[in-house]
């Protein structure tokens, strides 16, 4: 079976899960930790895809990833039954389409502003505002600087982009 398969069903399995239990949100940010883990720790793919470890270990070190002892249970019982399944290898993948399913489910976009400078919070929350009024929805924004740029901004969202720089 294509990984993408799997990871899309255990993914919604797990939003399906937490939605019922009220704990989509902080799902969420458990999700969002262990897919930050995968991509800041480059050796975490490799010790969980080692057959050697013990389940046990590899158990720990992902409820480590998505936050330790304050974690869910219902993060650390998926986490479990991933394990118990096999499937650790696609773990990083379920989080992923979590994050993608629960994205489309709360009407949540991604948004950049890339500026010169540094801009100020009452600016984002403007280009926010803008952002949010046009695709009906909340906006989780990031701001980047790019020294490249001489003035003025680029914004991008969704799949618009806004090159409004020099």
């Amino acid at each position: 079976m294509d990984i993408g398969v799997i990871s899309v069903r255990y993914a919604r399995a797990l939003l399906k899960s937490a939605t019922d239990a009220k704990l989509e949100d902080v799902v969420y940010q458990e999700v969002m930790l262990l897919a930050k883990s995968y991509i800041e720790v480059h050796e975490l793919r490799h010790t969980i895809d080692n057959p050697m470890l013990a389940k046990e270990k590899k158990q720990m070190l992902l409820e480590t990833a998505i936050g330790g002892e304050q974690s869910s249970a219902l993060s650390k019982a998926f986490i479990a039954l991933v394990l118990k399944e096999g499937r650790e290898s696609m773990i990083q993948f379920m989080a992923n389409s979590y994050v993608t399913l629960y994205r489309q489910q709360k009407n949540i976009i991604l948004g950049k502003l890339t500026t010169a400078t540094r801009v100020s919070a009452a600016m984002e929350q403007k280009m926010r505002t803008v952002v949010e009024a046009k695709t009906k929805g909340t906006v989780e924004f990031e701001t980047q600087v790019d020294p490249d740029i001489i003035g003025g901004f680029v914004l991008e969202y969704d799949t618009y982009r806004m090159d409004a720089s020099v």
